[in-house]
């Protein structure tokens, strides 16, 4: 046991770690409430969302850490594309993580997610490992569907697509909706979709049967202001997507505060699942780059446009600064969580890499319910060759 002599020699070098210590550990447990910008709502009945947002720094790190390692597995994912590992059509979501990330954040485990073609991100935040995300990317059987699916067609555990048919998916939200009302679950289901699906006809028919039924169903507009190279406004004679529903209620959300979404999605949630029906929210949101990976995203927007939202208003940057500022985390603990990131995507781009393309005999898995049987004697491997057949002789022209 040490002397009080040497327990005061030990101060000097002891203190700062202590410091250190408890600093964190205040960090670490600290709650901070932020104010936020108000809501614009549309038959909304009370005050709607709250303006004042109280999150635990272990909580707002890791909606840091999320939008992070979404940032730099999408990065990784143009850059696959680039290189020809990634084949086909990919769609990024660059600058929208904010919007999946903090729904995600706030819904629950049994909750039913659907979307369109930009859903890299939503598969990794429910469940998905990096791997199977870029593998399925590189059409690889470590792939989420085994490589058969690409950028479109990813699937979870209550994650439906991944649906590469604009606005068609919504339809189906509201038929899992159904599927929650029905089982009685205490879940509902989230119907994403983007501005330029907002015009299809589709969604309108999905919205009249949840608010028929009062499906607890959560209709998501992804307002990233571009339906591939068409402005919002050249395109919609109402650009206030949240007011849409008409007869549902809707509120207009800052798609680029992680913070703003969480409170918009947790008013949402707890108004689905309280038997009222829908909801709309417009995730007003920006994309960086371009429609997919074949569009440059210039012809129709100009770079100094890109430029003002990534300096002004990117949802990383922002809740980073938030934090910093609120003292819940340091310049350095921020630099080791975008190294760590970094790090974890580039082991999971190699491994994607490396894995094998799936066989032609697992071309044919998870189309039939049963074994493929022999009709007239023959499977559909086969190739069926007439009694009596000659293959003709090569000719030549």
């Amino acid at each position: 046991m040490l002397s009080t002599r040497q327990l005061v020699q030990l101060r000097p070098a002891v203190a700062p770690l202590a410091k250190r210590f408890f600093a964190s550990t205040k960090v670490a447990n600290a709650d901070h409430t932020f104010k936020l910008d108000p809501f614009d709502m549309h038959k909304i009945e009370d005050e709607g969302p709250s303006t004042d947002c109280t999150i635990s720094s272990e909580e707002a790190i890791e909606l840091y850490t999320q939008m992070t390692k979404i940032r730099k597995m999408e990065t990784a994912a143009g850059d696959l594309y680039k290189t020809k590992f990634v084949r086909g059509f990919c769609h990024l979501y660059t600058g929208q993580e904010a919007v999946a990330t903090g729904m995600h954040s706030v819904l629950k485990k049994g909750d039913s997610w659907i979307t369109s073609y930009r859903c890299h991100g939503i598969t990794w935040l429910l469940g998905a490992s990096m791997e199977a995300v870029l593998g399925e990317l590189c059409g690889r059987s470590c792939g989420v569907s085994q490589g058969k699916g690409g950028s479109m067609h990813m699937y979870w555990d209550h994650f439906y697509g991944g649906n590469g048919i604009v606005g068609a998916q919504t339809s189906l939200g509201a038929g899992l909706g159904f599927y929650h009302q029905y089982k009685n679950t205490g879940g509902l289901s989230v119907a994403m979709y983007g501005d330029g699906a907002a015009n299809q006809g589709q969604l309108f028919e999905a919205m009249n049967m949840a608010k028929l039924w009062d499906l607890p169903t959560l209709f998501i507009c992804e307002n990233n202001r571009y339906g591939m190279g068409t402005s919002q406004e050249r395109s919609s004679a109402s650009i206030d997507y949240y007011a849409r529903g008409d007869y549902i209620p809707g509120i207009r959300v800052n798609g680029m505060d992680i913070l703003h979404v969480r409170e918009a999605t947790k008013y949402a949630a707890e108004y689905a699942r309280s038997g009222k029906g829908p909801l709309v929210l417009e995730m007003v949101t920006y994309r960086y780059g371009g429609h997919s990976m074949s569009d440059p995203g210039t012809s129709y927007r100009t770079r100094d446009e890109v430029k003002k939202m990534r300096q002004g208003s990117d949802p990383i940057m922002g809740l980073k600064n938030r934090i910093i500022e609120a003292g819940m985390i340091t310049e350095e603990e921020i630099k080791a969580i975008d190294k760590q990131a970094k790090e974890q995507v580039d082991a999971a781009v190699a491994v994607a890499k490396e894995s094998p393309e799936i066989d032609d005999s697992g071309m044919v898995d998870h189309t039939y319910a049963l074994p493929i049987q022999k009709i007239r004697g023959m499977t559909m491997h086969e190739t069926f060759t007439p009694p009596g057949y000659t293959a003709p002789m090569d000719v030549k022209y």
